[in-house]
């Protein structure tokens, strides 16, 4: 017996090491918050003491902790009621029950207090799946809220629909300026619908009365409380900074990086956080974001291991289905997108967007960009390699965000670079039918190419993108397998299916990898954190179709358990 004792001990199950060489043992033992044993039950059992737990996996899988490199946790908890109004779908299945949900809300909120709400989808709402022409309005909300101000969040973030009393409150009307890339949508006449889109969502985002402290700690608890019946230990919270002011009532602020800074202390935060700062919003010019980048200083936390500041945020493009990504082809019904910096033209916004990168990169961060048309894609991959060039840095491990149209040749640029790509597995599975209505069959297939990504060498991580979809990484990896839609169950792009072993090492190993972490987590090896996740059931022989039912019995972090349902 080793001088000191296991804590946990492991056995009786699969421990999936997602080693470089995806090692399959029997048993795993936990000293001291890190791993100290991996093999076999003979071999392992020596390290049990008089005071060792023993769990017995029961023919489960123990995996290393879920890694989702790239979810809104404030933002997330803000979504759950009761600091929510939930109108996504199955709660609501049509803007009648939008507004049912909100004329409720409306019954017990005083006149003249915002409403708020999350999660509303036109591919999910009857009457705009009946007539697509049919879009969500201030109409259908003023006439259940006509003395409260609403603002109801779409699923993916990207859009806002509110009321007249919001409008009002905000000052929008049909003279209000349009930021640079973003939509005010407008009736026959010219006035506003209430449906805003991309950086014009700050328009009425920015009259949202600030949130508290102890309403951003609330928020962050519950999404902690959530990520721990998940299996998920670490995730990549993806801006934060005088940019996110208005995004998500305020969620992405700075502000909220000094409450996890306090929930470390507190000894609360019981996942690990890795930060991306945010100096602009989904708009801005490359002399705002570099002024502001210039100004932002973060001291390093007390336990970088448990929160730690990683890189800087970006935005390049929005998403294809409110077309404003930038694409090479145009969407069915035309137009191609655009940039969303500032710039009058397509080579001013090129500049742009290379001046904020080349900028981020000589001042030493990690560059993570939001990023989904091919176009634009290519312009931030060629924008990522100039800056290399100019300043050349050993290990940047700069990155494409969601990367949804990645091409054959910024998969060679990245692959050469050592770049990589954080991709949307949940949200494919959500919105592959809808996106054959914008970019057509063929392109809606090859979205999320993750066959071709990895075979071209790339570093290629995973994140549910929450609260867009939730933090199921199983029905991530399921998706990664199969490539079939939540709505149909069509199968979107046979040929970029990937293998169990290598769904899994996007939210592990390489999202280690994306947080310069791969020494110390993100696989089951001597010497490594014990960050740990069980799910009943054996994972290796399990019907993919099967895995999002798969249940997450256990979590710990750094040996801590934070989610036990195999205690006796």
């Amino acid at each position: 017996m080793p001088a000191t004792p296991a804590d946990l001990v492991f056995v009786n199950g699969s421990v999936l090491t997602v080693d470089s060489r995806f090692t399959v043992a029997s048993a795993l033992a936990v000293t001291g918050g890190h791993i100290s044993a991996v093999g076999d039950r003979a071999e392992v059992m020596t390290h049990a003491g008089p005071a060792t737990r023993i769990v017995d996996l029961g023919g489960g899988t123990l995996l290393p902790g879920i890694n989702d490199s790239h979810l809104h946790g404030c933002a997330f908890g803000l979504t759950m009621p009761p600091l929510s109004v939930d109108v996504s779908f199955p709660a609501v299945r049509s803007l009648a029950d939008v507004a049912e949900a909100v004329w409720k809300a409306a019954a017990t909120t005083p006149a003249g207090e915002w409403i708020t709400g999350y999660g509303w989808d036109a591919g999910y709402l009857a009457e705009c799946v009946a007539d697509p022409s049919r879009l969500p309005s201030r109409h259908d909300l003023d006439v259940v809220s006509p003395h409260h101000p609403v603002l109801l969040y779409s699923a993916t973030g990207h859009a806002t629909w509110v009321n007249s009393a919001a409008l009002a409150r905000a000052g929008v009307d049909r003279n209000s300026p349009v930021p640079p890339g973003g939509v005010i949508v407008t009736d026959a006449e010219g006035e506003p619908t209430g449906l805003l889109q991309e950086g014009a969502q700050d328009l009425v985002h920015q009259a949202l009365p600030t949130l508290s402290p102890e309403v951003r700690a609330d928020a962050i608890r519950a999404t902690l409380r959530g990520l721990a019946r998940l299996g998920i230990t670490s995730y990549t919270e993806p801006g934060l900074g005088p940019g996110g002011d208005a995004l998500m009532r305020g969620a992405m602020a700075h502000s909220t990086l000094d409450v996890y800074r306090r929930l470390l202390a507190d000894g609360e935060l019981t996942a690990r956080v890795g930060v991306l700062l945010l100096p602009t919003g989904m708009t801005s010019t490359a002399e705002d974001f570099v002024r502001t980048l210039a100004a932002m200083e973060e001291p390093p936390t007390t336990d970088p291991r448990r929160l730690a500041v990683l890189g800087v945020k970006l935005f390049a493009d929005g998403i294809p289905v409110n077309k404003t990504s930038w694409m090479h082809e145009p969407y069915i019904g035309g137009g191609c997108g655009a940039l969303c910096v500032g710039g009058d033209t397509d080579e001013e916004r090129v500049a742009q967007i290379a001046e904020m990168i080349g900028y981020t990169h000589a001042a030493g961060y990690q560059a993570g960009v939001h990023v989904t048309g091919d176009r634009a894609i290519d312009t931030v991959v060629d924008a990522f390699a100039a800056a290399a060039a100019v300043h050349p840095r050993s290990d940047a491990r700069h990155y494409v965000i969601h990367g949804d149209f990645l091409t054959a040749r910024s998969m060679r640029t990245l692959a050469r670079h050592g770049f990589g790509v954080n991709m949307n597995p949940t949200i494919k599975w959500t919105v592959a039918d809808l996106e054959e209505e914008f970019v057509g069959p063929r392109r809606a297939g090859y979205e999320w190419p993750y066959r071709d990504a990895i075979d071209a060498g790339v570093t290629v991580t995973s994140g549910s993108d929450a609260p867009v979809t939730l933090p199921d990484w199983r029905q991530g990896v399921s998706t990664m397998m199969l490539r079939e839609s939540k709505a149909s169950g069509h199968v979107s792009g046979p040929d970029q299916r990937i293998r169990l072993a290598e769904a899994l090492r996007t939210y592990t190993s390489d999202a280690a990898w994306q947080d310069f972490a791969e020494d110390w987590k993100g696989t089951l090896e001597v010497g490594k954190v014990a960050d740990l996740c069980v799910l009943a059931g054996d994972l290796l022989t399990a019907d993919p179709h099967d895995i999002p039912a798969m249940p997450v019995v256990f979590t710990a972090v750094g040996g801590d358990v934070v989610h036990d349902e195999l205690a006796v």
